[in-house]
């Protein structure tokens, strides 16, 4: 299926591993100029050369927090001018700490807010004018399944990033008549380094993962795989997905009992 990315200019946040990895090798694979970005340089090495033998294409790269709106805005724009457009800007950043509503004081809530929803809506803005330029963008922001269903024990999580939701059917109604769409991503519980980075050695991720499912209530009896995940992201970014635009697609394997 071609979904029509070919030649288009993506940034990835987010995109030296996991979910954010995976869209990115989706994206270069569609024929898509794609850079990546990330806080270590070391794993965003790592990430171009992987994709770079794997698929044998050069993707660029940028150290930055996407908590530094400069850097994010000077990220947009130097690729654009680098490559005469920007198009798709998929914005991912990590996640707030566990815990309830109680084991978090104001300075926590504020970080949190700051990780998970401000950090994306500077990113957001400072590509939309390049966006609007081209007259054809997709914007993706990756959340999680608690921006739907939410889990108390990840509560930062919940209201850090329900405020995206709002923010992008907010911004749909703004940009009006064209081929800008914006989307939200919301995975649920997947096989990335944030979930299975503190597994000890010698542990088999297959039951690990297993049980994780079974004490989360997937019905699928596993967690998602990245490439599962970023399959439905690479979809939003599409030219196929240009009547998509204000939702929220949740990918948690049936978890959710929400509507």
């Amino acid at each position: 299926m071609d979904l029509g990315l070919k030649g288009k200019v993506a940034l990835v946040s987010g995109g030296s591993s996991g979910i954010g990895l995976a869209i990115a090798r989706d994206l270069v694979r569609e024929g898509a100029t794609v850079a990546i970005g990330g806080r270590d340089a070391g794993r965003l090495a790592k990430a171009r050369d992987e994709i770079s033998a794997d698929l044998g294409v050069e993707v660029g790269t940028r150290v930055l927090d996407l908590r530094d709106t400069d850097a994010a805005r000077a990220w947009a724009d130097d690729t654009a001018a680098e490559h005469g457009a920007l198009h798709i800007v998929v914005s991912n950043a990590g996640g707030p700490p566990a815990g309830p509503t109680g084991a978090f004081g104001p300075d926590g809530y504020r970080d949190a807010i700051d990780l998970a929803m401000i950090s994306h809506i500077g990113f957001v803005q400072a590509a939309l004018p390049h966006m609007r330029r081209a007259g054809w963008g997709r914007v993706l922001m990756v959340t999680s399944e608690t921006i739907r269903d939410i889990i108390p024990k990840y509560a930062l999580s919940a209201i850090a990033r329900s405020g995206l939701a709002a923010y992008a059917k907010t911004l749909v109604h703004e940009l009006g008549p064209g081929d800008v769409t914006v989307n939200v991503l919301a995975p649920g519980f997947t096989a990335t380094d944030a979930l299975l980075g503190s597994l000890e050695a010698g542990v088999d991720v297959d039951v690990e993962t297993a049980r994780i499912a079974e004490r989360e209530g997937i019905p699928l009896g596993r967690v998602a795989r990245p490439e599962e995940v970023a399959a439905a992201g690479t979809f939003l970014l599409s030219a196929r997905a240009s009547f998509v635009t204000g939702t929220v697609q949740v990918v948690d394997g049936g978890r959710s009992l929400g509507m």
